[in-house]
């Protein structure tokens, strides 16, 4: 069985005791590959090597162009195996290899690229004084990075955590979830290609608790945490680095809202929707699993709605035809499914949908659930969307903003003035208008109370993996 290594100080390595643990592709069912089961251990080497690279190694001393270079090296290389990480993804987690190789591996390309210029191009600040003085700012790498990523988008999001962090001359440890590690083991193999400096990116493969991922947020020579995933889990991480005052991102939890208003392109919307809560078998935090739709129209759009979902192709992951995978382990199929067990109990009904052979939960549409049912209010993650009717403006963003999350919110409507007032009224860290998923690198991206602490994307990444300093000299 193909064995998925750490990848410490330049080296593919196993585990110091030799302990590896299956990873299953989640159609199957089967174990398709064998991980490294990092420890402490592992994760002390790993930060070792992070820490000698950046304390005494060039890539924190190189120029943005030299870095850069590299970057693009990498970014290069992505497009070169895009098959191979592609497939490593889809296996590994059960997305569609459509999604993977049309999407995922190229924005995963994309985000290499983008901070990798954008470190180049950024602007610093001068203020010239009164006094006869002149101010600038400096923004030095912060030293090193521990980015645990989630399993539900694995390499687009480990991409997305430490392209910006690299490109500011940041040394990184990597821990993919431990439900998706090949993909990061590959890009860590690639950036060494690349022509990346041994130690610069690391990778350790294991598990939270007790283990690597504990390991990498207590130690205090970890100078920045960078995490995705569950709001309780995003606590653990706060208080252990707290301890260290270790500044940390998180992107959490969500439930976001999508509105459809009477105005709507119904097409567009229906369209929209199904995209934002069936995409990756609704194993997205963004997911638009609250739908609130104006009730002139309530009956027309649950009817096309529910005719959008059904006509979802489901089926093997790995053929180009599927748009709808299995969930991506038998653990989260628990979960997920026993919300569905919820739902007769709390008033509300299941109109489509429901689990399916293995692993699979067809696309699912609640109505008439009240809004203390627990499917509308706690993250489902799968794809379960619950559709509720409403009648004014005032209603509908009463509605999105009874939540303790704040990732993300939909609008959809053809009056521009509403578009606006709507978007400012909706307590979310990003609100897309007649659309989903559509991400710009240099916004701020993040959620507001359970769904993240802080933001990222263009200056708000370098702020967050440099030190700005100010430089104040004499004239």
């Amino acid at each position: 069985m193909e064995l998925i290594p750490h990848v410490i100080d330049g080296r593919e390595t196993e585990s110091r005791d030799g302990a590896r643990f299956p990873t299953v592709d989640p159609y199957t069912r089967r174990p398709w590959a064998e991980a490294a089961l990092g420890g402490r251990d592992e994760a002390a080497l790993a930060v070792t090597a992070a820490r000698r690279a950046f304390d005494e190694g060039p890539w924190p001393r190189m120029g943005y162009a030299e870095r850069g270079a590299i970057l693009h090296r990498l970014a290069d290389l992505m497009d070169a195996h895009l098959d191979e990480l592609a497939l490593a993804d889809t296996t590994d987690m059960g997305k569609p290899v459509a999604d993977t190789r049309g999407k995922d591996v190229p924005r995963s390309a994309s985000n290499i690229r983008f901070f990798a210029d954008h470190a180049r191009l950024s602007a610093a600040e001068a203020f010239p004084m009164d006094s006869g003085h002149h101010a600038y700012t400096r923004f030095e790498p912060a030293g090193v990075v521990a980015a645990i990523a989630p399993w539900n988008f694995p390499l687009m999001l480990e991409t997305w955590k430490i392209a910006p962090a690299l490109a500011w001359g940041n040394t990184v440890v990597l821990k993919p979830a431990e439900q998706t590690p090949a993909s990061a083991s590959l890009l860590a193999r690639l950036a060494l290609e690349a022509g990346m400096p041994p130690g610069v990116l690391n990778v350790v493969h294991g598990h939270g608790p007790g283990s690597a991922g504990e390991a990498l947020t207590t130690d205090p020579r970890v100078d920045r945490i960078t995490f995705t995933g569950e709001s309780a889990t995003g606590r653990a991480i706060a208080a252990a680095a707290a301890a260290n005052l270790t500044p940390v991102s998180f992107e959490l939890g969500g439930k976001g809202a999508n509105l459809v208003f009477a105005d709507a392109d119904l097409d567009l919307a229906v369209s929209w929707s199904i995209k934002a809560i069936f995409t990756n078998a609704g194993q997205v935090c963004l997911a638009g699993s609250r739908l609130y739709v104006q009730r002139d129209i309530y009956q027309e759009f649950v009817d096309r709605f529910t005719a959008a979902a059904e006509a979802l192709i489901a089926g093997d992951p790995k053929d180009p035809a599927t748009q709808f995978g299995p969930l991506a382990s038998e653990e989260h199929h628990a979960k997920v499914t026993s919300y569905l067990d919820t739902v007769p109990a709390d008033g509300g009904k299941i109109v489509t949908g429901g689990p399916g052979e293995g692993l699979f939960v067809h696309p699912t549409i609640v109505l008439d659930a009240p809004p203390t049912a627990r499917v509308c209010r706690e993250e489902i993650f799968g794809p379960v969307a619950v559709v509720t009717p409403f009648d004014t403006e005032a209603d509908a963003v009463a509605a999105a903003n009874d939540t303790p999350y704040g990732l993300n919110a939909m609008v959809f409507t053809e009056n521009l003035s509403r578009a606006h007032r709507v978007s400012a009224a909706l307590r979310a860290g990003t609100v897309w208008t007649n659309c989903f998923f559509i991400r710009d690198l240099r916004a701020p991206f993040g959620g507001v109370g359970d769904s993240g602490i802080g933001r990222e994307g263009g200056t708000y990444s370098r702020e967050f993996f440099t030190e700005p300093k100010a430089v104040v000299m004499a004239v």
